[in-house]
């Protein structure tokens, strides 16, 4: 469903188990960015109203899901650590290039969001799936579902705003660069990395 080209090394699990702390922190982190990428959407394209009312139910939403996890981190007696680069989404928004029209720069913008949603929502799934502390594992599949959604409002946004076989063939070749940059990923203890 996800489109993915490369899943995740179900190992990946085993690197979390060991790092679950330095996983939740990531994490935490990610919600925050992903608020942040909706505020922005809202502030660069004021002109496209229904992107802007979603936006802020995502910017709400992620917040929400950034209090969850922070609330996490605090039950198990740590406190939020410092954020760090995201290597994979520093990777990812290397492949369109600089420029264009708006519509352009809004589609990439939202492919990138799409995409992003999509290997988060794939790796909560494998956490759900895998990880033998249950509690987690209910915490991931629940933000599994949210993230999904998350994923198919980004794409379908992208092929409103401009021919949806230009979107589509811009989606595949991000799908298949994104499967290039993860087979150098999974070695980190971070959601992405």
């Amino acid at each position: 469903m996800l489109g993915l080209k490369l899943p995740t090394d179900p190992r990946w699990v085993n690197l979390v188990e060991k790092n679950i702390d330095e996983i939740l922190t990531d994490h935490a982190y990610c919600e925050q960015k992903a608020a942040s990428t909706a505020i922005s959407l809202i502030v660069g394209f004021p002109e496209y109203p229904e992107l802007v009312e979603e936006m802020i139910a995502l910017s709400r939403e992620e917040m929400g899901h950034f209090k969850m996890v922070h609330d996490k981190i605090k039950a198990r007696g740590n406190v939020l650590g410092r954020d760090r680069k995201d290597d994979y989404v520093l990777a990812l928004i290397k492949f369109f290039p600089k420029g264009g029209s708006r519509t352009t720069q809004l589609v990439h913008r939202l492919l990138y969001a799409a995409l992003i949603e999509a290997r988060s929502c794939e790796r909560f799934r494998l956490l759900s799936e895998q990880l033998k502390d249950k509690e987690l594992a209910d915490f991931y599949r629940q933000l599994m579902v949210s993230e999904a959604g998350h994923y198919t409002m980004f794409l379908n946004f992208a092929r409103k705003y401009q021919d949806r076989k230009i979107v589509d063939e811009k989606w595949n070749g991000l799908l298949a660069y994104e499967a290039e940059i993860m087979k150098g990923l999974g070695t980190k203890e971070s959601i992405h990395g």
